[in-house]
């Protein structure tokens, strides 16, 4: 078996430590025994490979602007595509935004995205901000612990569900009690902090989906995971005693 991963902007998008999503990842894949391949898809790269999972993180609303037209004009069409035929995404925070359909500005302006799922995004006058919990319902309820800080307030299209509902902190926009994003193969997160070393369940559950999209089929070996367990038990404690 092998997996290979475009990691998307990995030098302007890796906010609060994301890219160590995909250090995660690799070493997960590592420990099985099966074999991975990383590409970084920077600005002025188009994706050429048949990747298997596409990885995109969050930078600065300053950032995710510069990189906007790269995005537009030589990214999106790959992505979408991808998308449709059934390949793995997680996205995280602005990168989710930027995998949406649009954004709207604080002064009404709406902004088109790479329209790779049906979400949009509206910038709020106040950011969301704070380590945060919410159940993962494809992994029957389990708590997931993360940090989040964002001004954008992610609304979900028709045919799109949640990754999770918010126990404790924001999620998607402070309202519906939503986080995260869930569409075909597509996971989407505001989870900073990084997400998956922190919660290795979720880890697997995306490398498992990527696999047997590729394979027909994934039996994952379990690993030893009683270290990061215990490092997430320690924030469940402290968020949901609140």
């Amino acid at each position: 078996m092998e997996l290979k991963i475009c990691h998307l902007y990995p030098d302007a998008l890796n906010l609060y430590g994301d890219g160590g999503n995909i250090t995660c990842l690799r070493q997960r894949l590592a420990w099985r025994g099966i074999d991975v391949s990383v590409e970084e898809c920077c600005v002025g790269d188009t994706p050429q490979s048949d990747f298997d999972l596409y990885f995109i993180g969050a930078g600065q609303s300053f950032e995710q602007g510069i990189l906007l037209e790269d995005l537009m004009n030589k990214k999106a069409p790959h992505l979408r595509s991808a998308c449709r035929d059934g390949k793995t995404f997680l996205a995280i925070c602005g990168g989710m935004e930027l995998m949406g359909m649009s954004c709207k500005g604080a002064d009404g302006a709406e902004t088109d995205f790479a329209g790779v799922v049906d979400i949009h995004t509206e910038n709020g006058s106040k950011r969301l901000i704070g380590d945060y919990v919410f159940s993962c319902e494809e992994l029957d309820g389990l708590p997931v612990v993360a940090f989040e800080n964002h001004p954008g307030r992610l609304y979900l299209g028709s045919d799109v569900r949640p990754l999770g509902k918010v126990l404790c902190g924001h999620g998607n926009n402070g309202e519906d009690g939503l986080e995260g994003v869930r569409y075909a193969n597509f996971f989407g997160s505001y989870g900073h902090g990084c997400l998956l070393p922190k919660n290795p369940a979720l880890a697997d559950h995306i490398l498992k989906t990527a696999l047997t999209a590729k394979y027909g089929s994934c039996d994952l070996a379990p690993l030893d995971d009683s270290f990061e367990n215990s490092a997430r038990e320690f924030m469940l404690k402290r968020l949901l005693a609140k």
